[in-house]
C-alpha cells in the first residue's frame, strides 16, 4: 500500500507539472496562479501545496524534468573532443537544434523559460541559475575553441573568450528567434550554415 501511495503521489506531481507547462505557455508565468494550475490539472489548490511551496517551486520542478538545449550537449569525455573539437562542436550544436525542433516537451519548456517568464521577486533565484547555466555553456565553448586553436583548426591569435561569447550569442539567438516564429526559417539547416560561416571567419589561414 505504501508503494502504491508513493506512485500515486508521483503521478499527481507529474499531472500538476504537465498542467503548469500548458498554463505557463498559454498565459505566461507571472499571470498564472496556482489555482489556475490546479484547475487545469483537475485537482484542488491543496494538492499543489502538498507537492510545492510556491509558483517558483513549480517552475523550478518543471525545468528539472527536462534538459534544455545546450545545457548538457557540449559536455563529453575529453578524448571525444581532443581529435576534432570543431566537429564535436558542430555535432552537439546540431543535436541542440534538433532537440529544440522535434522534442515537444523540451520545446515547450524552452519557450516558457525564454519568452514567458519574468525573473523578478520569487523568481530571482531561478534567474541566478539561468546565468550559471549560461556561463557554464560559454565555458564549454571556450574550452572547445581553445582545443581547436591548439589543433591548428582556428587561427592561433583567435581571442577565444570573445569568440565563445559571440558563438553563444549566435546559437542562443537562433533558437530564441526561431521560437518566436518557427515558420520563419529552418532552424536545423540555417543553424548549421550560420555556425559554419561563423567558424570559417575564425579559421586558420
Amino acid at each position: 500500500m505504501a508503494r502504491r501511495t508513493k506512485e500515486d503521489a508521483l503521478a499527481t506531481r507529474d499531472l500538476l507539472l504537465d498542467a503548469a507547462e500548458r498554463v505557463f505557455q498559454r498565459r505566461g508565468v507571472s499571470r498564472t496562479s496556482l489555482q489556475e494550475i490546479a484547475q487545469e490539472a483537475g485537482l484542488t489548490r491543496g494538492a499543489i501545496y502538498w507537492h510545492f511551496d510556491n509558483k517558483a517551486d513549480v517552475f523550478d520542478a518543471m525545468l528539472q524534468r527536462v534538459t534544455l538545449p545546450m545545457v548538457a550537449n557540449l559536455k563529453s569525455p575529453p578524448e571525444a573532443e581532443a581529435a576534432e573539437p570543431l566537429q564535436h562542436l558542430r555535432r552537439n550544436v546540431a543535436t541542440a537544434f534538433h532537440q529544440t525542433v522535434h522534442d515537444q516537451q523540451v520545446r515547450r519548456v524552452f519557450e516558457i523559460a525564454s519568452h514567458k517568464v519574468e525573473y523578478v521577486d520569487e523568481m530571482q533565484a531561478l534567474r541566478e541559475r539561468h546565468i550559471a547555466e549560461r556561463d557554464a555553456c560559454m565555458g564549454d565553448l571556450d574550452r572547445l575553441l581553445a582545443l581547436a586553436v591548439a589543433r591548428g583548426q582556428l587561427a592561433p591569435r583567435t581571442p577565444v573568450g570573445l569568440a565563445a561569447i559571440g558563438l553563444h550569442a549566435l546559437i542562443d539567438g537562433l533558437m530564441h528567434n526561431w521560437l518566436l516564429n518557427p515558420e520563419s526559417f529552418d532552424l536545423e539547416a540555417v543553424g548549421a550554415q550560420a555556425l559554419d560561416v561563423h567558424l570559417a571567419g575564425l579559421a586558420a589561414p
